[in-house]
Parts: C-alpha cells; sequence; structure tokens
C-alpha cells in the first residue's frame, strides 16, 4: 500500500515538472496504476466495479491525448513544451497540410484530444461519472490522493497545455442547434452544470463518501469556470478578436482557478479523512445510520464542522477566497452563466448542512452507544496541517497568492 502510494507520488512530480510533451504523457498515465491497485486491493466492496471503471475512463481520455501528442510533435517536429508554446499557436507547415490533413483540422483534433483527456481527469460534467464510484470505494488514503491531487492533473494540464497552443481554437466560433458562441463559452458551461449539478447531486445522497465525491464536482466546477476566462482571454490576447476582456480580470480569475486548486487539495482530503474515519469505526457508509454522534466524538465534531465550513467557503477559512475570486473574474465575462452557478453555491450550503445534521445532531442512535467513535491521535495528527493551513489561508492567502499571481501575471505578460 505504501510502495504504490510512493509510485504514485511519483508520477505526480513526474507530471508538473515534465518540460516535454511525451515526458508529460508517461508520468499522466504513470499515475493510473498504482491508484487502480490501491483502488483494487484495499477498496470497499465494490471496489472491482469502481477501479475498472476509473481505469476505463481515464484509459480512453488518454488515447486521445496520445494520438494529440504525437500529431503534435510530428507535425511541428519537436515534443518541447516551451518551444511549442511560442511556435505551435502560429504554425502553418510546410504546404498548410500534414498528411494530406489541413493544419486547422490537424489543430483541432489535437485540441479535441487534450480537452476530452483533461476534462475526464478535473472533472468536468457530463465527464464525472467515473468519479464518485472511484472515491466512494477507494480506501481513506486513496480518496484523500484522488480529490487532494490526482483531480488537479486536468487543471494543470488545461493551464500548462491547452490554453497556450490552442488560442484560436478556443475563441472560434460554434453553432449547435442555433445556439452560437465560443469554444471557452463551451467549457465555461460545462463548469457551470458541473457546479450547479455536482452540488444538487450531493445534496442528494446519503453516502457520506458519495456526498464528499459529488462536492468535488462542484468545487472543481470552479476551478473550470476560472480557466474558461483565462482561455478566452489568452486567445484574444494572442490573436485578437471579439471584445477584449481586460488583463486584471482574466488574472482574477486564474489566480482564482489555481488558488482553487489548493484550497480544493485541503478541504476534500480532509473531509475524506473525517468520512474514512467514522467508516473505519461504525463500518457503514450510511449517514442515516448515524445521528447524534457529537455526544460521542465531541472533538470529532468540531473538527468535521470546522472543514465542513473550510468546504463551504465560509469567510475566514481557505475556500471562501479562491471562489471569490473565480466569481468575481468570471462576472464580467460569462455574466449569465456566473449567475446561474450562484445557485449551485446556495446548494452547496443545503448539502454541508444536510451532511452536518445527519452525522453529528438529531437523536443520538443508541446503536453505537458502546463503540468508540472519538477520533484517534493518528487520525487528529493527519488532519491537523490541513487545519492550519485552512485557517492561515483564510485569513492571510498573500503567503501563497503572490506565488500563484506571480506565475498567472506572467502568462498575461505582466
Amino acid at each position: 500500500h505504501m510502495a504504490l502510494i510512493l509510485f504514485f507520488e511519483t508520477g505526480l512530480f513526474g507530471v508538473f515538472v515534465a518540460m516535454d510533451l511525451m515526458v508529460f504523457f508517461l508520468f499522466y498515465e504513470l499515475t493510473l496504476v498504482p491508484m487502480y491497485f490501491i483502488i483494487d486491493q484495499w477498496g470497499g466492496p465494490n471496489r472491482k466495479y469502481a477501479s475498472t471503471k476509473f481505469f476505463i475512463y481515464s484509459m480512453g481520455g488518454s488515447l486521445g491525448m496520445l494520438l494529440a501528442t504525437q500529431l503534435i510533435g510530428f507535425t511541428a517536429h519537436t515534443f518541447d513544451i516551451q518551444t511549442l508554446t511560442q511556435t505551435w499557436p502560429t504554425f502553418t507547415g510546410a504546404d498548410g497540410s500534414f498528411l494530406g490533413v489541413p493544419i486547422a483540422t490537424v489543430k483541432a483534433l489535437s485540441f479535441l484530444g487534450f480537452f476530452v483527456a483533461f476534462c475526464i481527469k478535473v472533472p468536468v460534467w457530463p465527464f464525472h461519472t467515473w468519479l464518485p464510484d472511484a472515491h466512494s470505494e477507494a480506501p481513506t488514503a486513496g480518496s484523500m490522493l484522488l480529490a487532494g491531487v490526482m483531480l488537479k492533473l486536468g487543471a494543470y494540464g488545461f493551464l500548462r497545455l491547452v490554453i497556450p497552443l490552442f488560442p484560436d481554437v478556443w475563441i472560434s466560433q460554434f453553432n449547435i442547434f442555433g445556439i452560437t458562441g465560443t469554444v471557452a463559452g463551451l467549457f465555461a458551461f460545462l463548469a457551470m452544470l458541473g457546479i450547479v449539478l455536482g452540488a444538487y447531486a450531493a445534496w442528494g445522497q446519503t453516502d457520506i463518501k458519495r456526498l464528499v465525491a459529488y462536492s468535488s464536482v462542484n468545487h472543481m466546477g470552479f476551478v473550470a469556470l476560472g480557466l474558461a476566462v483565462s482561455a478566452l482571454a489568452y486567445g484574444q490576447a494572442v490573436l485578437g478578436g471579439g471584445t477584449p476582456i481586460d488583463a486584471q480580470t482574466a488574472i482574477l480569475a486564474t489566480n482564482g482557478a489555481v488558488f482553487q486548486m489548493f484550497n480544493h487539495g485541503l478541504s476534500s482530503a480532509g473531509m475524506f479523512l473525517l468520512a474514512g474515519a467514522i467508516y473505519h469505526k461504525t463500518h457503514t457508509r450510511d449517514m442515516t445510520q448515524y445521528g447524534g454522534l457529537w455526544v460521542k466524538a465531541p472533538i470529532y465534531g468540531g473538527i468535521f464542522i470546522f472543514t465542513s465550513m473550510a468546504s463551504l467557503g465560509l469567510p475566514g477559512l481557505n475556500g471562501f477566497v479562491s471562489e471569490f475570486l473565480v466569481v468575481r473574474g468570471a462576472w464580467p465575462v460569462f455574466t449569465g452563466l456566473t449567475l446561474i452557478a450562484m445557485l449551485g453555491l446556495l446548494i452547496t450550503g443545503a448539502y454541508i448542512l444536510k451532511g452536518i445534521r445527519a452525522t453529528l445532531h438529531g437523536p443520538f442512535n443508541m446503536h453505537w452507544r458502546d463503540y468508540h467513535l472519538e477520533i484517534d491521535v493518528r487520525e487528529f495528527i493527519a488532519i491537523a496541517p490541513l487545519m492550519v493551513l485552512m485557517l492561515i489561508t483564510g485569513l492571510a492567502p498573500n503567503w501563497i497568492l503572490s506565488v500563484i499571481n506571480a506565475s498567472v501575471t506572467r502568462i498575461f505578460g505582466g
């Protein structure tokens, strides 16, 4: 189990430091193998189904990503990401084609390969359906790593590859059933659906781990919304066209998206640790079987409320800052979609309070009267650093936001 976690960590580090497209792809794929075995060997009763579904979804998206990587490399004659960032957006080919296929088509197909792969990983609605099963069946450590870090590979892929390599695709127009818009606008629409429908799905759960899993779809929707603003602004900055987006607005939205990746990693990992802690003692994930646990586990209850409020986005805790930045940056660009997404924020409060009420409040279920339900020392040691970071980041976010802003500002030529 520990060896697989270290193997998984190796793949993660490889993705975040890769400067070559093929190396990026290889490490990206490498993360699938240990996570598959962690779920398959140490997961819940339906672990075989969940691990297989997770692997097939991820491999399906990665196949398109591999083809897109090879298409770009063989067309541009380099896999170097820095070189491609500078040359690929304006690349036209020797005769305007590659193997008889127009370069514009090659770029569109390459974009599609990367787009679907990273949408699955984030996950963006409707590519998210592998996530609840994988999260709910994974062991606690697997769920924490999956939500805390692995989902960010998709968002990082958008920021590192898809936005800088395809500015022309992002600002291109589409027409579906008489509805016109930009590809970036379509991405924002999917992000909005993830925020709203993810929140509604979480609200309807009675399984505590599935509730937290669907909350990841909801929270990562804010990341996708911020990235949609970034994509549209970058495309317009590089190629012009359309109503120019203020650089400060784009920087705000992108800062929020990256910051939300960090904050979601803290709060979701903490929530999965707490869900796993109560599951290991009661051997059930059904919240209707809990009830009134505060009287048996007051310390656990306090930590549960604190972490839930961070996930909710309570001002003073980390989740508020990043979601505010995304909304502030997205409002001038996708006003209508951002307004609808606020419905998701409302329902977020509903499902968080539902989880707190079902677990801690109400009549105490006498079935648990002889059970030890209080948080263990090792569990407290594991979640304490996350709680400290949630509080510090909520009260003084500039300790990390200044680092994020420095990188984001460089993207937009600041």
